[in-house]
């Protein structure tokens, strides 16, 4: 076949419904270098920090809704996105989101190994 179909309901969630919910669509998908994932975060929520260096995955962060903080502690800086913003981060960036509004953030994330 041609393309494959997949809801974010499809795969269980691996962040507990509290602080929102991640759902990763690559097997639903059945992409082989592309990793797709919708992560909601609700207000004070915070994603896993961590790198891709060992993966050598870039990922690309497309916030659909709310506001969050991208902390980058190895440059020292902190990139705030709004809805309709999106980041490009090189696999070795250590990288951990943040959403420090008062609703839930949505975004879309996407990484694929150089």
């Amino acid at each position: 076949m041609g393309y494959d179909t997949a809801a974010k309901a499809d795969p269980e969630s691996v962040v507990p419904a509290e602080f929102g919910g991640m759902w990763f669509l690559r097997e639903e998908l059945e992409t082989t270098a592309l990793g797709f994932t919708v992560l909601e975060l609700e207000p004070e929520a915070s994603g896993k920090e961590h790198d891709e260096t060992e993966s050598d995955q870039e990922e690309i962060y497309y916030v659909v809704s709310g506001t969050v903080d991208v902390e980058l502690p190895d440059a020292e800086e902190t990139v705030s996105l709004e809805s309709e913003d999106a980041i490009r981060i090189d696999p070795e960036e250590r990288r951990q989101i943040h959403n420090r509004g008062d609703e839930r953030a949505t975004l879309v994330l996407a990484g694929a190994p150089r």
